[in-house]
């Protein structure tokens, strides 16, 4: 008799335990496509190449500057005194290493425009896939883009459309 009630519960729980995994949910996005067709994505594009070319101008003239410096100096070197000529060579130099610089300088300083353009936005994106995978009961949304997903069946659910509304994009 214990027996039999010991495989009456485990056939209950086996039941269960398949009819709660039939319960699951799983969907898909795109995460870069989203954001792609978010209008915040090409204002902060425009905003970044703005910034962008801004740090490539004042880098072309400083590396004109250094041209300049460094053709007059090819071009009198040769009747250069010594102590003109060694002033000069330091100089190009300087302003070579002030050229490294910059240019270390504009990338980090890019970089870090780029975080603070685009961290709200994929906040914003972020905020919409947690709202549809709370309304939908989803367990998982999985983020196609990242390519970590390594199957994909016709039983997940693609986000896109839902998260789109969500954003407010057609």
């Amino acid at each position: 008799m214990k027996l039999v009630n010991l495989f009456l519960i485990v056939g209950l729980f086996l039941i269960s335990s398949v009819a709660t995994a039939q319960d699951l949910k799983f969907g898909h996005v795109n995460m870069q496509e989203l954001i792609m067709e978010l209008p915040e994505k090409a204002e902060a594009d425009q905003k970044l190449q703005a910034e962008a070319k801004t740090l490539q101008d004042r880098m072309r003239m400083m590396s004109e500057e250094h041209e300049k410096k460094f053709r007059d100096y090819i071009a009198e070197r040769e009747t250069m005194p010594e102590l003109i000529r060694t002033t000069t060579e330091k100089e190009i130099q300087e302003i070579e290493q002030r050229l490294q610089n910059y240019q270390n300088m504009a990338q980090q300083s890019l970089s870090k425009k780029e975080q603070e353009l685009y961290q709200p936005i994929l906040e914003k994106v972020q905020q919409a896939v947690d709202a549809v995978g709370q309304e939908q009961g989803f367990i998982y949304i999985f983020d196609l883009s990242s390519q970590v997903v390594l199957y994909h069946s016709d039983q997940s659910v693609d986000c896109g459309p839902l998260v789109k509304a969500k954003l407010g994009l057609n």
